[in-house]
């Protein structure tokens, strides 16, 4: 990622971007109502343990990451937008089954299908979104964005329909999916010109992908952030239920929403510090907000406020963290090959299975040994986003 001398305002968009970005907002309204309670719904429906929990939460994840590969070829040979029009409408079907859905084996099975949606829906738009970017890398910024204002909506919807019952906890994301199945179709021909000029008719390059060092890298640093994320949605709540019982839905509702919140308010000096400083430092800044961030989840159950003080952490680090990944495959991959190259860096969704399995599993070990282990595996992603950007040095303002 380079700077150049004249920055483009981040709210500036085409009429092809500003599509996407809706896209990408329906769709984070839709996961933010309903995936962040998928531990505390799977503890109330089944006999499942806080691993077992965490296995099938993770399992989606697991699901997207090993799809990606494919998704993303197929999206490069034969169009992004068809892919996404079907990823979409499976979404649509497997909530609204998860709706009437009863027993604890068609819960768990319809949850792990959510895996096979994501897969062909998010290596599509990915591709579309870095197509339709200036160069520069900034619409991954205004992606994550989206993620947040997603995060204000949904929880806020998933929090209060959670207690109505599982038909209205499940039709909202429904309804938010068929939303965005409606703008591809109304929009689909216009996405599809976006995308024809890189359309690939040789084999897809996927055994070059697999040999670039820095996309290797860059996935590995996505894995270890989507492992510490994956926290939020699996442990951290179910290690705040031993201590607030019935009250953890709420409280832990009103976090996501102030996460969200304070993750739109601290964009200005995020962007201005990923513009100033070196990699090194930024990342390791953001490593440290995450660090401190679980120490006061870990005294959170004593006094409610340090739970909102860790929110408050928590989301500098994962504003500075969440988006370099994408940054840097952007970077590396051609038009012909984004497909391919942004499937396989759907890998990195691995760390959201290993993450609610190794969550769950020391958290029945030991309190202490969770938040010890999980702020110091943070740091682990210094090296590999400093190897993903290592031809980029960044020149200083």
């Amino acid at each position: 990622m380079t700077q150049t001398s004249q920055r483009r305002s981040l709210w500036r968009f085409s009429r092809d971007e500003r599509t996407l970005v809706l896209g990408s907002l329906l769709n984070s309204m839709a996961f933010f109502a309903a995936l962040p309670f998928a531990a505390l719904y799977l503890a109330d429906r089944t006999e499942l343990s806080a691993a077992g929990i965490g296995a099938v939460v993770g399992g989606i994840a697991l699901i997207a990451a090993f799809g990606g590969l494919l998704s993303g070829m197929v999206a490069d040979r034969f169009g992004a937008v068809r892919l996404m029009r079907w990823g979409l409408l499976l979404n649509v079907v497997v909530y609204s089954a998860l709706a009437l859905a009863s027993a604890p084996a068609a819960i768990v099975s319809l949850f792990l299908s959510l895996g096979v949606a994501r897969t062909m829906v998010e290596p599509s738009m990915k591709k579309l979104l870095s197509l339709s970017d200036t160069g520069d890398g900034r619409i991954f910024r205004v992606r994550y964005i989206t993620l947040c204002m997603g995060a204000i909506v949904g929880p806020a919807v998933g929090g209060v329909l959670f207690h109505v019952g599982p038909a209205a906890f499940f039709l909202a994301p429904a309804a938010f999916f068929a939303l965005y199945l409606s703008v591809v179709a109304v929009r689909g021909a216009e996405l599809t010109r976006l995308e024809t000029s890189s359309r690939s008719t040789s084999p897809v390059p996927w055994t070059d992908a697999l040999r670039d060092r820095h996309l290797i890298a860059a996935i590995g640093a996505g894995a270890v952030v989507f492992l510490i994320m994956a926290q939020m949605d699996t442990s951290i709540p179910l290690y705040m239920k031993g201590a607030y019982g019935d009250r953890t839905e709420y409280l832990f509702a009103s976090l996501l929403v102030l996460n969200a919140a304070l993750a739109l308010a601290v964009q200005p000096p995020v962007i201005w510090l990923s513009e100033r400083l070196p990699w090194g430092p930024l990342v390791t800044l953001g490593c440290v907000f995450f660090a401190v961030a679980f120490v006061c989840v870990w005294l959170g159950t004593t006094n409610v406020v340090l739970l909102y003080v860790a929110i408050v952490f928590w989301t500098l680090g994962e504003a500075i963290l969440l988006p370099l990944p994408d940054v840097a495959v952007h970077s590396l991959a051609a038009d012909d090959r984004k497909g391919a190259y942004f499937g396989l860096s759907e890998l990195r969704y691995l760390g959201f299975f290993v993450g609610p399995v190794l969550g769950g599993a020391l958290l029945d070990l030991s309190a202490p040994a969770y938040f010890a282990v999980m702020g110091a595996a943070v740091f682990l992603c210094v090296p590999l986003l400093l190897r993903s950007f290592k031809e980029e040095p960044r020149p200083q303002a």
